[in-house]
């Protein structure tokens, strides 16, 4: 027996078990998209000892942009400019109530805040003077929800656990209708941007109802099942668009299309307590529009941000405690989110004064100074002297290099105005599409009789194998059965001098006579089934 020598047992070994090659560490954190660093770039704080949980937050929409949030048998007001600051103490307090309170809605004009409360109680309040101007009382259960129109001052909105919707005249300190439909407790309610007469309502029955108060009848016109007791429910910015949210999901439905819904949004682990509208964009771009993300809290702590433009989760923050509210600025300046353990946090961002005078980062894009010292002008030298390497900057038009066009054999052989060999390509690929395609293309250049006139015995022992096998199928028999016929007619001596041309034209007759039985026995079962039909389209 040979003896192995150490040499060629190290190389047998080698050549056995391959080293793998060392692969690259993954860096630990990945590295953030530009809309992350814009929601990260909201500087958080937090407001401690409001007692208990933060059931509702509301913006005020005028300017210096207000919030108010709701805990205990009490409200706050803070001032977010107080926030760059770092004080946290409420600018007021308003505590007149005799229960806890459950909603706040501040008027489009921001000089009044209407708050309800567990006793079944809507005071509206002056936001100066704090002073209650009305006090409105008809619900028999607690009340919910709370709402003033966008396009209307003198009129309010209300929901509770008597199930009943209350559209109020707040000057008259009167009821104007009571909306009845919902089985259940009413969560939840919001006003349409683009009408003042339209809103809509969400409830524990599992139903989201879009309500007219110009309809005589004061019943819903449009009723969508969200499938989960409904939390919170708003309108988008469009007016044709709601989202609903109840259970662990988000859902995103048409009003103009007949409550269809478009996407359910599944990111959340437990119920999603509140939805608001945020926005993100470029302060500093010039002819950057602003764009809308969909804003959703639950009691998993997380807070996503959802593009309902491109339908996915373009960011996530977790939060040390469950959330039961969430509220965004007009000017897309704050963000404050209220949690279950009666810590409010409140995110301000820099303003564009700020961005400018300290270099701040602009949606992850560098600051201005630096992102002016990086553009290149046509005017400069080194405009004209950039390699191919270099990337488009933003904002710059991009020629693209039109995709040249890959041509079959059969189409260059058209162009060339080949004819007969461009039939005869198509015939050699087997592909039957392509081949009807070229004869359809001939008859209307007048050349296909042409083409077959010309064609030698082998290349018309193509043709007729391809007539053999497609000229009885539907799609291509209105053509390839009159070709056939005139085939024969033309070629009738070539065929009968060849004996391959002739076995070919008695499988064509075969084929033909098996399609003819068939449709005689369609027609058969034809007569037997009509009058079946008519005996039962009688009944």
């Amino acid at each position: 027996m040979a003896e192995i020598r150490p040499e060629q047992q190290t190389t047998a070994i080698s050549k056995t078990f391959l080293i793998k090659p060392k692969l690259k560490p993954k860096p630990r954190t990945q590295s953030q998209t530009p809309e992350s660093k814009y929601w990260s770039s909201f500087k958080s704080t937090q407001i401690p000892n409001l007692v208990s949980s933060i059931s509702s937050l509301s913006f005020s929409p005028s300017p210096p942009h207000l919030f108010a949030a709701a805990y205990s048998a009490s409200l706050s007001l803070f001032s977010p400019l107080s926030l760059s600051d770092g004080d946290v103490s409420p600018s007021s307090t308003i505590s007149s109530f005799s229960d806890v309170v459950s909603s706040l809605s501040f008027r489009p004009d921001g000089l009044l805040l209407a708050a309800s409360d567990l006793s079944g109680l809507i005071q509206v309040f002056d936001v100066k003077t704090r002073t209650p101007l009305r006090r409105l009382r008809s619900h028999t259960r607690p009340v919910r929800f709370v709402k003033y129109p966008v396009l209307d001052k003198l009129h309010l909105l209300s929901g509770g656990d008597d199930a009943v919707v209350k559209f109020w005249d707040v000057a008259g300190e009167s009821l104007v209708l009571n909306l009845m439909g919902h089985k259940d407790y009413v969560r939840c309610g919001d006003c349409s941007p683009v009408s003042a007469d339209m809103f809509i309502t969400g409830s524990y029955d599992h139903t989201v109802k879009v309500w007219d108060v110009r309809v005589e009848n004061a019943r819903s016109v449009l009723e969508v099942n969200h499938g989960k007791p409904v939390e919170d429910v708003i309108y988008l910015p469009s007016g044709g668009l709601i989202a609903t949210s109840g259970g662990n999901s988000v859902k995103i439905w048409d009003l103009i299309g007949g409550g269809r819904m478009v996407y359910s949004m599944e990111s959340h682990n437990k119920t999603v307590t509140s939805i608001c509208v945020g926005r993100v964009g470029k302060e500093n771009g010039e002819g950057e529009a602003m764009e809308d993300r969909i804003l959703s809290v639950g009691l998993d702590g997380y807070m996503k941000v959802f593009d309902y433009g491109n339908m996915k989760i373009t960011h996530s923050m977790r939060f040390p405690a469950p959330l039961m509210s969430v509220s965004f600025s007009p000017d897309c300046r704050t963000r404050v989110i209220g949690t279950a353990n009666g810590i409010l946090f409140a995110g301000r961002r820099k303003g564009k004064e700020n961005v400018e005078s300290r270099g701040g980062n602009v949606l992850g894009f560098g600051s201005i100074a630096e992102l002016e010292r990086r553009v290149l002008r046509p005017t400069y030298f080194r405009y004209f002297h950039r390699g191919q390497s270099e990337k488009p900057a933003e904002g710059e038009y991009l020629v693209m290099r039109t995709k040249k066009v890959k041509l079959a054999e059969h189409d260059k052989l058209l162009k060339k105005f080949r004819h007969k060999d461009a039939l005869v390509s198509v015939l050699g690929r087997k592909n039957p599409e392509n081949v009807v395609a070229v004869m359809e293309e001939l008859v209307a250049r007048k050349k296909l009789l042409k083409c077959v006139s010309n064609l030698d015995p082998d290349e018309l022992g193509l043709l007729l194998m391809f007539l053999n096998k497609h000229a009885t199928m539907p799609r291509y028999s209105s053509l390839l059965m009159g070709l056939t016929q005139k085939v024969i007619e033309m070629r009738a001596e070539d065929i009968r001098s060849s004996d391959a041309l002739k076995g070919h034209i008695r499988n064509l007759k075969r084929s033909i006579e098996e399609e003819i039985r068939i449709q005689h026995s369609l027609q058969e079962i034809q007569g037997i089934i009509s009058p079946l039909l008519r005996i039962a389209g009688r009944r």
